[in-house]
């Protein structure tokens, strides 16, 4: 299992923070025998009364990239928790996770989302997670131009550290606050192209296509992994822009 929250390491965090803390313990053996009350015991240091519901058999993991600032707390609590926490956040440090379960066809899929510090100081622990990503959301921030100049950085270190078919989105964050936009929407689509990756907009305020991008994701790495014979061929980028035509978007069916 994943360490839980590298954020508890916040008192010693900062330049010499590296690498060396990363390890990983599996936890196995039949259902029921108690694997996560285990776990719950060592992350919180309690034990929870009660029947838990099996764990999820299906699982993939997301990273949101992007620079500091653009939303990437936000954009994860708005999709976890519903909710948008205004105010000032403090900066992530080093790498943050969520889980949620979500139904995609069917099958219930759990997504373990990391939120990643965007700051240069992290970006060596940043890396050494990204070979265990499945899927990575690359937000910018619609008004802040250095964070859109700063994408092709950030795919140049995606194309040297990740998986190569991690799969990867492009999004455009904080599209409530048009009055201060500075890169339209065209200037995203132009380079979503370029790197041959889906692209939308999306606000981690009015929650506007947060479900979708996670859905779109959910739904190429459940097809990817085979879970069902024969279904059709799905198209991510197909699937995104015909889902941002819809009214009323976008929630989970």
């Amino acid at each position: 299992m994943d360490l839980q929250r590298l954020n508890s390491y916040q008192g010693g965090a900062g330049p010499d923070f590296h690498e060396h803390v990363l390890h990983k313990t599996i936890l196995v053996g039949d259902s029921g025998v108690g694997k996560t009350s285990l776990l719950v015991q060592f992350d919180q240091g309690k034990f929870i009364p009660g029947s838990f519901s099996a764990t999820v058999g299906i699982g993939f993991t997301v990273m949101l990239l992007g620079d500091s600032g653009v939303g990437k707390t936000c954009f994860l609590i708005q999709f976890k928790d519903g909710a948008f926490l205004s105010g000032t956040f403090i900066a992530t440090v080093g790498i943050d996770f969520r889980n949620k379960v979500v139904t995609v066809d069917g099958v219930r899929v759990k997504l373990q989302i990391w939120d990643t510090a965007g700051q240069e100081r992290f970006r060596s622990v940043t890396h050494a997670y990204y070979r265990d990503a499945q899927a990575l959301l690359l937000l910018y921030d619609i008004t802040n131009k250095s964070s859109f100049e700063n994408i092709r950085a950030w795919l140049t270190e995606i194309h040297e550290y990740a998986q190569r078919d991690v799969v990867i989105m492009l999004l455009g964050n904080k599209a409530d606050v048009s009055s201060e936009r500075v890169i339209r929407s065209e200037d995203g689509e132009t380079l979503a192209r370029e790197y041959g990756v889906p692209f939308m907009e999306t606000s981690a305020k009015t929650g506007m296509n947060v479900e979708l991008a996670f859905l779109a994701i959910a739904k190429e790495l459940k097809y990817r992994a085979g879970l069902q014979a024969g279904e059709p061929s799905f198209q991510i980028r197909d699937y995104v822009e015909s889902q941002k035509q819809r009214p009323g978007c976008c929630s989970f069916l």
